[in-house]
């Protein structure tokens, strides 16, 4: 087959800009082939290389006592003590979901169960943070219906809980829907698996599906914006099997078991070229690859093809020789592909031979640790619109407004299309704050959670990326969890453009800060740019994935609120209504500052929250339409109404942070109060839980109506 010529456009066409193909040039000293060209475009995209994002990822806090491995491998693996580790980090399938709604989240998910089990970890949990369009524009509905479907579809067939996330819409995803998806896994600290090869002449290991079209150039195509061609893009969206998935993960846990691994590595972006060069970079070590024993399911594939290819289902393993015939037995008893592929080598080389022909050779590690990487230029994004004047509102018609919209609705329409309880060991589902899970056969517990408020970020990100990170701090301080660790997902527009990398720059900045006061570093994570469409990007969305540990069960803090509790908060209320949701919901308006993050403040409150958990009977943090939503919710969790004595549309709606509402009986609240006071804390008592009556201040209406219109306003706009 006659390669094509390497035009300039074709040379675009895969990613690369005049000075990187320039750069290629001169470390080969001559024009690649065409295959070459694909690998060095895969490698050197933004999806893979992280070329526009290295330089400020570097500043962020990723170590502690309690991370075991932070960024670098397929997840990040944090102790949880008695010899046993949470390994997790979320990623994002952006493009994807946009092109084919339900393959796209599909195979998000079992994406990012991989990462998770390649590592040696048992997947226990999942939970997903989903953007979309304004549910006026044409192709929301078709996208959250094809979106819930594929998460559902591949984390229930493959017998994983889904346990928590978020689900958003605002018009700057009209063109660009986010898909984030995250899980979590348990392995004992003295089984973890890396990816770091070692050993010459040692066999390298194609495990798992066989290899197809699906998926090719996928990894560039995310790296890329949209425009009118977009339909074009659909053949680079992958194609998921989790009955296929659920196979590969017993294999591997059973071959991980026989002693046979010395590494191994998820086929993901760029499949079997990222999975190679990243093996290969790591240890050192050169790889060769034999093609023609690569399992296909199409015929005729060419070099190009099958290395670009991101079919799913597929790892990539170096093998202890001796073990060869036991692990191929192992993959043999679960029906799955078993093929020695290649061999580890000595030089600085990566050599793809096809058809008894050499289709790549290249030094290796210039794909990877050597390639591109840019300072690009940066400027603070401008100020937004001075927050102009806020009338006072009847508070129950401004409730309305925010529990009727789709953004703060119930989204029980969502989380009930995913199996919660597989496995057994979810204490707390979706839809009550941050998700629980036992840590099987122990009498520990792990929580997870999953926040971001990107209308905060657009109008101050270095706030914005700190509120992130505190918001999911907080969600864990209140089911009684210490949080642990952290892992993004950064999900910005163009970097070319220095207002989008200013946006990206401000926001690292925060979430730095923020992890370091609290305490949670960042051990993985994922950064999805260009995430525009004609020019248009969407809200910058840094989602912040967070794991805290319950030591004990009778720590946990589960609810639901009673009849007669005495409603506390704890934290200083200003009334900031700049950027709030009450703003958003009755006026459409973005105007204002974000609220400040005081993370001293964050750090005594959660350690007030942890201390006294004993006298706490439900809990929950403060953030978007502030006291008077959180009560709500509360209050909803336990079909009972409440009534709250503060007035005033700012004290009701505002989003200041640092704060928590606590539901407990009345003697244990003037303990609590007492303690708060001691410590020198800002603690009040706002109201109570009971009746059949939700009011705030002078304004009341019955809790049923009010529930219905929260339990039924998502479906009856998207259902």
């Amino acid at each position: 087959m006659q390669e094509p010529v390497l035009s300039p456009d074709l040379i675009a066409a895969h990613g690369l800009k005049p000075d990187e193909y320039q750069r290629i040039l001169d470390i080969l000293g001559r024009a690649p082939t065409f295959t070459e060209l694909g690998i060095f475009s895969a490698m050197w995209n933004e999806h893979c290389s992280y070329k526009s994002s290295k330089v400020h990822l570097r500043t962020l806090p990723t170590t502690g006592p309690q991370v075991i491995c932070g960024p670098g491998e397929n997840a990040g693996v944090v102790d949880i003590g008695d010899g046993q580790a949470v390994i997790f980090k979320m990623e994002s399938h952006n493009h994807p979901s946009y092109i084919e709604p339900y393959q796209g989240a599909a195979t998000g998910v079992g994406g990012i169960l991989r990462d998770v089990f390649t590592m040696g970890a048992r997947p226990i949990a999942a939970m997903n943070s989903l953007s979309f369009g304004a549910v006026s524009h044409w192709k929301t509905r078709q996208l959250v219906h094809g979106v819930v479907e594929g998460v559902g579809g591949y984390g229930n067939a493959f017998g994983v809980p889904t346990v928590g996330g978020e689900v958003r819409f605002h018009p700057a995803y009209n063109g660009n829907c986010l898909v984030n998806a995250f899980a979590a896994g348990l392995a004992d600290t003295d089984k973890i698996f890396y990816s770091t090869a070692s050993g010459i002449g040692m066999p390298v290991v194609y495990l798992g599906a066989k290899t197809g079209r699906d998926g090719v150039g996928g990894a560039t195509m995310a790296s890329a914006e949209f425009d009118e061609t977009i339909e074009e893009k659909r053949p680079t969206v992958q194609v998921g099997d989790p009955f296929t998935e659920k196979r590969l993960l017993e294999a591997c846990l059973e071959l991980m078991a026989s002693g046979a691994v010395i590494s191994i590595q998820d086929m993901g972006a760029a499949g079997l070229t990222c999975s190679a060069v990243e093996m290969g970079d790591k240890g050192g070590l050169g790889i060769t690859l034999n093609l023609d024993r690569v399992p296909q399911r199409e015929p005729g594939m060419t070099a190009y093809e099958m290395m670009l290819s991101e079919s799913q289902e597929r790892m990539l393993m170096v093998l202890r020789p001796e073990k060869e015939a036991e692990a191929k037995a192992i993959f043999d008893k679960w029906d799955l592909d078993f093929a020695v592929v290649g061999e580890t080598t000595a030089d600085d080389r990566f050599l793809i031979l096809h058809g008894n022909e050499v289709r790549a050779d290249l030094p290796l590690s210039q794909l990877s640790s050597q390639a591109p990487e840019y300072n690009r230029p940066w400027v603070t994004p401008p100020a937004p619109a001075p927050l102009g004047n806020v009338p006072e509102v009847d508070a129950i018609d401004a409730l309305r407004a925010l529990i009727g919209s789709v953004n703060y609705a119930s989204k029980h329409w969502v989380y009930e299309q995913y199996d919660a309880q597989v496995m057994a060991d979810t204490i707390r589902a979706p839809g009550l704050g941050a998700g629980i899970v036992r840590v099987h056969g122990t009498g520990k517990a792990l929580a997870f959670t999953s926040d971001v408020t990107p209308r905060y970020v657009k109008a101050n990100p270095v706030e914005g990326g700190k509120q992130a990170v505190a918001e999911a701090f907080r969600n864990l301080i209140a089911v009684g969890a210490k949080p642990l660790a952290t892992t993004d997902n950064l999900n910005f527009g163009n970097p070319e453009k220095p207002e989008i990398m200013g946006q990206f720059v401000g926001a690292i900045q925060g979430i730095g800060a923020a992890c370091m006061a609290l305490d949670t570093p960042i051990v993985s994570g994922n950064v999805s740019l260009y995430n525009e469409t004609d020019g248009q990007p969407i809200l910058p969305t840094p989602t912040i994935c967070a794991v805290g540990i319950i030591e004990t069960l009778d720590r946990a803090i589960l609810g639901p609120a009673q009849s007669g509790d005495t409603l506390l908060l704890l934290g200083e209320t200003r009334g900031h209504l700049g950027q709030s949701a009450l703003l958003a919901e009755m006026w459409n308006r973005a105007e204002g500052d974000a609220p400040p993050v005081d993370l001293v403040a964050e750090v005594a409150h959660g350690a007030f929250i942890r201390e006294h958990h004993a006298l706490t009977r439900a809990c929950t943090d403060l953030s978007d339409g502030g006291l008077a939503l959180a009560v709500f919710e509360l209050a909803a969790a336990a079909e009972r109404g409440a009534e709250i004595t503060v007035t005033g549309t700012a004290t009701l709606f505002g989003e200041d942070q640092a704060r928590y509402l606590i539901a407990t009986s009345p003697a244990q609240a003037a303990t609590l109060q007492q303690a708060a006071t001691a410590a020198g804390l800002p603690m009040t008592e706002v109201g109570r839980i009971g009746g059949t009556t939700f009011r705030l201040g002078d304004s009341a209406a019955p809790m049923a109506d009010l529930l219905a219109l929260y339990r039924g306003a998502f479906a009856a706009a998207l259902a």
